[in-house]
């Protein structure tokens, strides 16, 4: 699992995989409109993209995670 912030977006995407190729993710539900989530061919849940992170994560956790 990786986690990276990209300060300039105020987004944060959790890899649930080590890498996510381009063309993997075949299907996306945004939960609200501050949630994505995103699935392989087979629906599994390989990411995580949270928008407006600096409001909805914790400061600790923004500044533990690799910048993207």
């Amino acid at each position: 699992m990786k986690f990276e912030y990209d300060k300039d977006a105020d987004a944060a995407y959790i890899y649930l995989e080590d890498s996510i190729e381009d063309g993997e993710v075949k299907k996306t539900i945004e939960l609200n409109d501050n949630i994505i989530l995103d699935f392989d061919k087979n629906g599994k849940l390989i990411g995580i993209e949270i928008l407006d992170a600096s409001i909805i994560l914790n400061k600790k956790a923004i500044l533990e995670a690799r910048s993207g």
